[in-house]
C-alpha cells in the first residue's frame, strides 16, 4: 500500500498550530510574520522527521505559474543539444514561456544541485537529459508534482515521460549497411556507459554482426566533457593495433571527429581502407572529404514532442501525472564514406 503524503494540514494538526503558521514557516516568512524561533524550530524539526515535501501544485496555485521551464542537457555546447535547445526556445516563446538552459557534464552531483536550485525558484517544469544515478531525484520531482520530461535517454526504473529515438534499430541499420558494402571486420566505438541510448546502440551493432556472421570489435571510452582533451590518442592506438578493421560505427559524432583524425594520421583511406558510419549527423560530415554517412535524429520533431509533452503536463497539473512515452524514427544519410 502506498505511503500517504504528509500535508500542511497534517503537520499543523500534529503540532497544534495553524495551517497558516506552518505555511509561513515552510515559505521562509516566519520572521516577517513574527513567528517565534521556538515554533519555527518545532515545525522544521517535525517536517524533517516526517519527510514532508511541498506539493508543486500547491505552490503553483499559491504563487502562480513562473512561465519558466528548465532545459537540462548533458552539454549545451554539443550540436545535438544546442539545436534542440534552439527549437525549444522558439516553441516555448510562442506559448508564453521562457527557457533556462544548463549543462550537467553527465555529473550526477551537479545535476542534483541544479535541480535543487531550480525547485526553490518554483519553475513550472523540467526537460532533462538524465545523468547516471539520477533515478531518486527524478522520482522526488514527480512526487512533489513537478512536470518532468526526459529526452535522449530514459530511466527503466522510473515511470516518467520521455522523448527518445529508435537507437537500437538505427544502429542495426547503420552496421548492416557497412556489412552489405563489404565490411568484414567492423568496429564499434562507444562510451563506458549504462545509459539506455548507448546500450541500445551497442545492442543494435551486436545484433547486426551476429546476424551476418562477421566478427566485430568494440572499444568503449570514458566520457570527456568540453574542458578535457578528447580520446584521439586512445583511438589512434586502437586503430594502430587493429589494422584489419575495415569498417567503423561511431556511437556519437564527437567520437567520430576524434576517430576520423586518428584514421587520417594513420594514413587509412576512407572509404577504400575503412568505411565509416556515425550516429548523430552533423553539418561537418557534409563538409568532410569524403562526406560521412551518418544517422540523423529528427531534431525539430524531438523538440516539438518535448514542448507538447511538458506543456500538457503543466496544463494537467491538478489531474495528476500520467507518463507519456514517445519513440521517434531516425534517418540514415548514405554518403561517400560507405
Amino acid at each position: 500500500m502506498a505511503k500517504k503524503r504528509v500535508s500542511i494540514k497534517d503537520i499543523a494538526k500534529a503540532l497544534g498550530v495553524s495551517i497558516t503558521t506552518v505555511s509561513f514557516i515552510i515559505n521562509g516568512k516566519a520572521r516577517e510574520q513574527r513567528i517565534s524561533d521556538e515554533v519555527s524550530k518545532k515545525v522544521k524539526d517535525y517536517i524533517k522527521e516526517v519527510g514532508y515535501k511541498p506539493s508543486h501544485v500547491a505552490q503553483s496555485l499559491r504563487l502562480g505559474k513562473s512561465k519558466i521551464i528548465v532545459f537540462m542537457a548533458e552539454d549545451i555546447s554539443n550540436q545535438f543539444f544546442s539545436s534542440i535547445a534552439r527549437f525549444i526556445e522558439e516553441k516555448a516563446y510562442r506559448n508564453g514561456y521562457k527557457i533556462i538552459y544548463c549543462s550537467t557534464d553527465n555529473d550526477v552531483g551537479k545535476a542534483k544541485e541544479l535541480i535543487s536550485t531550480f525547485k526553490m525558484r518554483n519553475v513550472d517544469g523540467f526537460i532533462i537529459t538524465p545523468t547516471p544515478d539520477l533515478e531518486d531525484v527524478i522520482k522526488d520531482l514527480m512526487e512533489e508534482e513537478f512536470p518532468v520530461v526526459l529526452f535522449d535517454r530514459w530511466l527503466p526504473d522510473v515511470d516518467c515521460s520521455h522523448v527518445i529515438v529508435e537507437n537500437k534499430k538505427s544502429a542495426f541499420e547503420g552496421t548492416d549497411h557497412l556489412i552489405k558494402e563489404g565490411v568484414k571486420r567492423p568496429a564499434f566505438i562507444s562510451l563506458e556507459s549504462d545509459q539506455t541510448q548507448m546500450i541500445d546502440r551497442e545492442t543494435g551493432f551486436r545484433e547486426a554482426i551476429q546476424q551476418s556472421g562477421v566478427k566485430g570489435l568494440e572499444l568503449k571510452l570514458k566520457f570527456h566533457n568540453l574542458a578535457e582533451s578528447g580520446p584521439y590518442q586512445e583511438l589512434f592506438e586502437f586503430f594502430s593495433k587493429n589494422r584489419d578493421i575495415d569498417g567503423v560505427f561511431f556511437a556519437t559524432n564527437y567520437l567520430a571527429f576524434e576517430g576520423l583524425q586518428a584514421l587520417d594520421s594513420l594514413g587509412r583511406n576512407i572509404p577504400k581502407d575503412v568505411k565509416v558510419v556515425s550516429f548523430d549527423d552533423h553539418y561537418f560530415f557534409g563538409l568532410f572529404k569524403p562526406k560521412i554517412t551518418a544517422i540523423e535524429q529528427p531534431l525539430e520533431t524531438i523538440s516539438e514532442k518535448l514542448m507538447e509533452t511538458i506543456l500538457n503536463h503543466i496544463e494537467e497539473l491538478d489531474k495528476g501525472y500520467v507518463s507519456r512515452k514517445i519513440i521517434l524514427p531516425n534517418k540514415l544519410n548514405i554518403r561517400e564514406s560507405t
